[in-house]
């Protein structure tokens, strides 16, 4: 495999779903849509689409994940960090250690329960359940 591209961006998964959903649905526009043209990259494409659909990116806006980049600014992440802190919404110790490069070195105990505080304050959860009138619902 070669890199075509090594200053390439990388893209969220909340970016990778409303890419697929676009391209996916290009069809009424006029265009011809993914399944028409090329039929193996179009089942690569609808279950890609499925799985991103279950994860936490289906509840994300790119209001919401801007905001949330704006309230880690001070943590000084790199934005392989901030990448995964987004897709993968880390909720305990552990999970931060595990995707912030020297953690320990780099952040206290404290700081690190502010960024779960911050991961649960502005990176929506779409399990969790919310009371609505007296009942409760899934987001």
């Amino acid at each position: 495999m070669e890199v075509v591209n090594s200053k390439g961006a990388v893209l969220s998964n909340y970016e990778v779903l409303r890419l697929l959903q676009e391209v996916c649905h290009q069809g009424t526009k006029g265009k011809r849509n993914i399944t028409q043209t090329q039929t193996h990259l179009a089942s690569i494409a609808f279950d890609t689409l499925k799985y991103l659909e279950k994860t936490q990116c289906k509840s994300q806006s790119s209001e919401i994940i801007q905001r949330f980049l704006e309230a880690v600014k001070q943590f000084k992440l790199t934005k392989a960090e901030k990448l995964q802190l987004i897709n993968l919404r880390p909720t305990t110790p552990v999970e931060m250690q595990l995707i912030i490069e020297e953690s320990e070195d780099r952040l206290t105990e404290e700081q690190v329960e502010e960024l779960i505080s911050l991961v649960e304050l502005h990176l929506p959860d779409p399990t969790a359940s919310q009371m609505v009138n007296g009942q409760v619902t899934n987001q």
